[in-house]
């Protein structure tokens, strides 16, 4: 608001859009957390893939808020001005973030989280358009003064970019998708269980669940079909 930098407003507001994606990922981990009842059977795993989905929204929200105020300024010709202090809130945005977006990665790949991976997605996003504000500033004080809504229009096109990624990997895991080669290591595994048709995976929040579907031969006493069902399955440790 003090510079008049539509590059760097766009910036601010979605850094504090972080504020509430963090809210929606940490009210996903405590909900998921609660042991299953006779309700929810598998507990309330699978709520922390619907906090992606509140990501993924307030992600769109940005990239609308940053494009229709870089175009206004565009075509109104706004100025800029104490472009110094704009210049360091730029610098301060990106290292700030930078140190948030490991952070996040980090934690989210070690616990298998792919809602904190999406968020440590956003987070580099919030590093690279502060990266984006600075260069638009920087090419208004050599005289040019486009350069910063048309920085306000890359950084739209990168957060436009990054929520498609993130809305794509947040329907795959909320549509049961899977990489198929688990559903080929888990048939092979069982292959040696008499009877196994094929096998059936899907993802509630950090775990894989898989099913085995097998026939046996419909004489077949249940007591002696017990012991097909208790038949112990291996596999092969798979590179992470």
């Amino acid at each position: 608001m003090l510079t008049g930098s539509v590059g760097l407003l766009g910036d601010a507001i979605h850094n504090l859009s972080d504020v509430s994606t963090s809210a929606v990922v940490f009210a996903g981990f405590r909900l998921s957390r609660r042991p299953p009842t006779e309700r929810y059977p598998y507990g309330l795993e699978r709520a922390e893939d619907l906090a992606g989905i509140g990501i993924a929204v307030v992600i769109w929200a940005s990239a609308a808020f940053a494009g229709l105020e870089s175009i206004r300024k565009l075509i109104g010709h706004g100025a800029t001005a104490h472009v110094g202090a704009g210049i360091a809130g730029a610098v301060l945005g990106i290292l700030g973030n930078l140190v948030v977006a490991r952070y996040k990665l980090v934690v989210g790949r070690r616990i298998g989280s792919a809602t904190l991976i999406a968020d440590a997605r956003h987070s580099w996003l919030d590093a690279l358009s502060s990266a984006g504000t600075l260069a638009g500033l920087i090419a208004v004080t050599s005289g040019q003064p486009w350069g910063d809504p048309v920085a306000g229009l890359a950084i739209t096109a990168v957060i436009c970019h990054v929520g498609y990624q993130i809305t794509a990997d947040v329907v795959h895991r909320l549509a049961d998708g899977v990489d198929p080669s688990v559903i080929t290591t888990a048939e092979s595994a069982a292959g040696s269980v008499p009877g196994v048709a094929h096998a059936r995976a899907r993802w509630t929040g950090r775990t894989l669940r898989i099913e085995i579907e097998g026939w046996v031969d419909p004489g077949l006493p249940s007591r002696r079909s017990m012991p097909i069902g208790q038949t112990p399955v291996t596999t092969a440790p798979r590179p992470r």
